[in-house]
């Protein structure tokens, strides 16, 4: 007899690789149980039948996603129909809320228990898509501890799992000292439209950086994501290199970082690195979003610190000469650069809770 099943929808690199780990004690679990959905790599690795290339769903922005419609739509009427054909036991969503939702709405009528893992940040974008996922979603399981209050607060079942990046970094590298290498750790994003509009400016300011200080810069890359050694060769010989598939190993040898707003400035600030954040994303999309956000900042180091401890630079403000006056600012003011680490080494406390990854296993079992 063949074993449980489960739809899994996770849209991009940090949600694969979270739900790989909860999948993994899943399985550890319910021998013989089966999933099917979307992912990445980590999730296809564990066996999960993808429905579509992970690559092509790895989309952000109004604008972005807009240009693909008709391509989200026959996959969105692909993972409907498929659930309805296969009524899998459960249904796990991660994070991606433009798509997740309105497949959660999509195929509510059958009954199937939904529970979300990564929540969407409506806390951020104000409370209409609260009432959504009060309607549409049994069990919210999150990672920033605010955001437990936040749901309880509004009538939704939510409870705090942890972050699973605590499991994920190797626990030398946690609240590691300064390693004074002389190392800037690039990290532009992981999707290629993120690399396309901030690998310039942040290497042109690296670039500069190296040649002022005798430093030195790598630039974390995913194999096959983007041509990074194009993109960097007219900066070779200014200090600045690419090294794949490794970010973590990268930050933890660096001295500072420069690093693209998103799961990534957690990671450096659970290994307690200094850091500039900068986001660029689509004219139509920051236009919109910067009409829609309630809050002043988007760093999630900043949101889980409760103040703006790292600083951002936002759409126009991504140039190289800003980000070259932040990194400046950075090796220059000492004590601020040693208040910003012992802040960051907060973080991990902040966001720590027992067996994160078992604890959502354990709840999405329950819907098994």
């Amino acid at each position: 007899m063949s074993g449980p099943l489960l739809f899994i929808s996770a849209g991009d690199l940090s949600g694969d690789n979270a739900m790989a780990r909860v999948l993994a004690e899943l399985g550890s679990r319910k021998p013989g149980l089966r999933t099917f959905g979307l992912g990445g790599e980590k999730l296809k690795g564990l066996g999960q039948e993808q429905l579509a290339d992970g690559k092509e769903i790895a989309v952000i922005g109004f604008w972005e996603v807009a240009k693909k419609i008709r391509y989200f739509s026959r996959l969105m009427d692909q993972c409907a129909k498929e659930i309805e054909r296969r009524k899998p036991n459960c249904i796990v969503l991660v994070d991606y809320p433009g798509f997740n939702l309105r497949l959660a709405r999509k195929v509510r009528h059958l009954k199937i228990p939904i529970v979300y893992y990564i929540s969407p940040q409506v806390w951020a974008w104000g409370g209409k898509r609260v009432g959504e996922i009060r309607e549409l979603v049994d069990q919210m399981l999150v990672i920033l501890p605010f955001e437990e209050k936040f749901y309880r607060n509004t009538g939704v079942q939510a409870e705090f799992v942890g972050h699973y990046l605590l499991e994920d970094i190797p626990a030398e590298f946690i609240q590691s000292p300064l390693p004074k290498t002389g190392q800037i750790a690039l990290l532009p994003g992981s999707r290629p439209q993120e690399i396309e509009r901030m690998l310039d400016p942040i290497c042109k300011a690296a670039a500069a950086f190296n040649q002022k200080h005798n430093t030195r810069a790598v630039l974390a890359g995913i194999r096959g994501r983007y041509d990074y050694d194009a993109a960097v060769k007219p900066y070779a010989a200014s200090g600045i290199s690419v090294s794949f598939d490794d970010s973590r190993r990268i930050v933890y040898e660096s001295d500072w970082a420069v690093t693209a707003s998103g799961t990534a400035t957690l990671e450096v600030g659970i290994i307690g690195r200094p850091m500039v954040i900068v986001y660029r994303t689509g004219f139509l999309t920051y236009h919109i979003a910067r009409r829609l956000l309630k809050i002043d900042t988007i760093g999630l180091v900043n949101l889980v610190l409760g103040e703006k401890v790292v600083p951002e630079l936002i759409q126009h403000e991504v140039s190289a000469s800003r980000i070259l006056a932040e990194m400046e600012r950075l090796y220059i003011d000492s004590s601020m650069t040693n208040r910003m680490v012992e802040q960051l080494h907060r973080i991990p406390d902040r966001l720590a809770a027992p067996s994160g990854s078992r604890r959502a296993a354990e709840i999405i079992e329950s819907y098994l």
